[in-house]
């Protein structure tokens, strides 16, 4: 499948002598959800400022729907939309008068009709008379978003879009980016929110310290380096773990009611089956039995963790 984001061998350093990038290659499908993690300072806003031509690279080249983004800047940039992480519109404007103008910075002619249905979208319409500056941190977020599409890109880049927004309107914001993925826009976000990248993305990038540590899909991520957990709901607590049970990945929890069993779900043989006949053999007895896997967040902290 071609790309419709390329990045080929980023690099940047600043005058500081500071690395923020190192070396980053990326190829982005055209429709799909990418989440780009890590934490402050990794470099995710550094790698969509030189994507979307705002911060220039070192070295390394970008394409945009095959436009360079430096040879080629104006119809790479009719590409992209983006919605930066601060909040930075005209105060004084109204949410109309904003939309039409940013339409117009990328030459598109006129399109009320359009711009209409972006704001109906963004549950915007009501609003669009009214002063930026009267606008709630939540709306004013909507407004940028509203800016982002007004020139009908192909390439939606979000950098922290839940930032400072309460968590229903957070949800909202999910099911408008589902949409516009179902309309055909590829979609990129930063995100510290690791539950969004969770419930949204198709594949996730992790970024340390200006390197790409990790690319997968989603499920394939969760499932190849997300551990599993049984845990057995006692009948009786135990004080302490019995010695024939030294070795196995078990630990006591809950006071001593419950046994805590972390296995590798995609091994030829789980454990399972030997844990609950040893426990038979020690005659403890259970009453309930529960699995779970990790979370996305702790195989994100495992990751960053692992590659200090």
């Amino acid at each position: 499948m071609n790309s419709i984001i390329s990045v080929q061998g980023v690099t940047k350093t600043y005058a500081t002598g500071h690395h923020a990038l190192n070396n980053i290659n990326l190829d982005i499908r055209p429709g799909e959800i990418f989440a780009l993690l890590g934490p402050n300072g990794a470099g995710k806003t550094t790698l969509i400022s030189i994507i979307c031509g705002i911060v220039n690279a070192s070295s390394g080249r970008v394409l945009a729907d095959g436009h360079d983004i430096v040879s080629d800047f104006r119809p790479a940039r009719q590409k992209i939309g983006l919605v930066p992480q601060e909040l930075s519109t005209d105060a004084f404007e109204t949410v109309w008068a904003t939309i039409k103008f940013s339409r117009g910075l990328f030459g598109r002619a006129p399109d009320n009709a359009l711009l209409e249905k972006i704001l109906r979208d963004l549950s915007l319409w009501d609003k669009r008379h009214e002063k930026i500056m009267a606008l709630s941190g939540g709306m004013k977020r909507r407004v940028m978003i509203a800016k982002a599409l007004s020139h009908e890109p192909s390439i939606l880049f979000l950098d922290e879009p839940s930032a400072g927004v309460d968590v229903e309107l957070r949800h909202d914001m999910w099911q408008m980016v589902r949409r516009l993925r179902d309309s055909g826009v590829t979609i990129i976000l930063t995100t510290h929110y690791i539950e969004e990248a969770e419930e949204m993305a198709d594949r996730i990038g992790v970024i340390r310290k200006g390197e790409l540590i990790l690319v997968e899909e989603k499920a394939t991520l969760m499932q190849k380096l997300g551990k599993k957990q049984l845990t057995v709901h006692l009948k009786q607590p135990l004080a302490a773990l019995p010695g024939q049970l030294d070795g196995m990945a078990l630990e006591l929890a809950d006071g001593g009611n419950t046994l805590v069993y972390t296995f590798d779900a995609q091994g030829d043989d789980t454990g399972i089956a030997q844990l609950l006949r040893q426990l038979d053999d020690e005659g403890i007895t259970w009453r309930d039995l529960q699995s779970s896997q990790s979370s996305l967040e702790e195989i994100f902290v495992s990751l960053v963790r692992s590659a200090a």
